[in-house]
């Protein structure tokens, strides 16, 4: 039996908005984060008559993995780095005196080395704070008790692999990796401020998210968040549910998940992420994959679910492998999937990312669930542009527009330093006349006028910056996900340019 969706009262509204990362934000202490630059951002949105903020996920970051939010010990958890010091300051978990001496960071950069070390300090000041007074202990409590499923794990995920120097979980004594009961107590019982410690963090960061949130809800801006859809093989979810991914006897992934060779690549890509055993989250009924999307629903008001494609059939490459030439495609139980999913969630606000090579049966899918797919501008000039499908004219209205995303260069990077001959010829051919330094207007005009029901724009684009200003370049593990914009730069000029466009635009 096919999954079916209703095709009325579809849970986006045509609009527009803004793609931008927490990180990106401006604020003193070298990293954007929930405070007062957040909110200062939500007042651009709504003067620029925005209706959406897209963000990347706000999970914890590690510089072993790059910094990148797609590569987190924990699905469910939110980065530290993300709670403000001004928040705290004006909650009185922190006094004056904690920052009257911060370093310099650098202007439009996140060091992360110097950001960790600065909030680390912080952090554990108002954990003593809280340890001493007990102020907001009735809402810790039921904070800790609500997401218990996975905060127990997160916590003592955390506390051990601190205890072993950063070992794989699965280098860990057979008790602890096995998570044995007995193993468990004793490690709550010698490590029990430590883990309470990480549960408060945890705790500051979902208030300041909620309040953050509450505060776009009161602007009419909703929240776009990301879900990469796999997780990392040394994180707490791989470590807690073993049962549900493909791993062997030693504990350590059987296959790893990826794409296939293609015109990009002869070798593909391996990824190196464990894939799931869908046949086991079948028997369970989904129940991971629920949790984890009724957790997402709280942060976010509508999830763009990263390589949708996955949830179809999945590139499954023997884990001994080096490149991803010798996968094979894999069938997931995609209808009783989204039933349960459909079923725990009626009005499931999903955009399934399909850039790429994309198969018949994931169109299928995606059709009849009403999901809208995702069309990205700067890729429409390499083809006949009459009938490229990411030509704004051939848009349907289930789709997700963008001038790029947080893995293309910016409008202006590309076409300073990618842009082919041909790509220009066809640039000149769409537009007619291309000023190039304002060529990033017309690409975002030609996205806002499209049928697409939703417009979005990393603000990169908006602001007009070149290829310094991108956010990740695929394929490299260091110098990505830095920039930040500066604050002057957000301007009540700019705002109304942006307002006048979206009216035009009838968004």
């Amino acid at each position: 039996m096919n999954v079916t969706r209703r095709e009325d009262n579809p849970p986006y509204e045509r609009g527009s908005g803004i793609l931008l990362h927490i990180s990106s934000l401006p604020s003193a202490f070298g990293i954007g984060d929930f405070g007062p630059g957040a909110t200062r951002f939500v007042d651009f949105l709504s003067e620029a008559g925005q209706k959406y903020w897209q963000i990347l996920p706000l999970s914890p970051t590690m510089p072993v993995y790059g910094n990148s939010p797609y590569s987190s010990d924990s699905a469910f958890a939110i980065n530290p780095l993300f709670i403000s010091p001004d928040v705290l300051l004006s909650e009185n978990w922190i006094h004056g005196d904690d920052v009257s001496s911060l370093p310099d960071f650098p202007s439009g950069r996140v060091d992360f080395d110097k950001v960790g070390a600065v909030k680390s300090a912080l952090l554990f000041k108002a954990f003593d704070t809280f340890s001493r007074e007990g102020r907001d202990l009735a809402s810790y409590d039921l904070f800790c008790g609500r997401n218990a499923g996975w905060l127990d794990a997160y916590a003592e995920y955390k506390v051990l692999k601190e205890e072993f120097g950063g070992q794989v979980w699965s280098q860990w004594p057979s008790a602890l990796r096995h998570r044995q009961p007995r193993a468990l107590q004793d490690v709550h019982e010698k490590f029990s401020n430590a883990i309470r410690r990480i549960k408060f963090w945890q705790f500051l960061a979902w208030k300041q998210w909620v309040d953050l949130k509450s505060y776009c809800q009161e602007k009419n801006i909703r929240i776009i968040g990301d879900i990469p859809i796999y997780v990392n093989y040394d994180s707490s979810d791989v470590w807690s549910s073993p049962h549900i991914f493909q791993l062997d006897q030693n504990s350590v992934p059987a296959f790893v998940a990826g794409v296939p060779p293609d015109y990009f690549s002869k070798t593909g890509q391996r990824w190196g992420n464990p894939v799931y055993d869908w046949d086991a989250l079948q028997k369970e009924k989904f129940q991971w994959w629920i949790g984890r999307i009724r957790h997402k629903l709280c942060f976010y008001d509508i999830i763009r679910i990263d390589h949708f494609r996955g949830l179809v059939a999945f590139w499954k490459i023997p884990a001994q492998e080096e490149t991803a030439v010798k996968g094979e495609w894999a069938p997931v139980p995609t209808d009783n999937f989204f039933r349960a999913l459909l079923e725990a969630f009626p009005r499931l606000p999903i955009i399934a990312e399909d850039l790429g090579i994309i198969t018949d049966d994931v169109k299928e899918k995606m059709d009849k669930l009403n999901f809208p797919g995702m069309k990205v501008l700067i890729f429409a000039f390499g083809e006949d542009i009459k009938t490229h499908p990411y030509i704004p004219e051939n848009y349907s209205q289930s789709c997700v527009a963008y001038t790029g995303t947080h893995d293309n260069n910016t409008v202006q990077g590309w076409y300073q330093h990618e842009i082919t001959e041909e790509e220009k010829k066809n640039l000149l051919k769409y537009f007619e006349t291309v000023n190039p330094s304002q060529l990033h207007w017309q690409m975002i005009d030609a996205v806002l006028r499209s049928p697409a029901v939703l417009a979005i724009f990393p603000l990169q684009d908006i602001l007009g910056l070149g290829q310094e200003a991108r956010m990740n370049i695929p394929g490299t593990s260091s110098g990505n996900w830095t920039w930040r914009f500066a604050p002057e730069s957000l301007t009540p000029r700019l705002a109304e340019k942006i307002a006048r466009q979206v009216r035009a635009s009838r968004r």
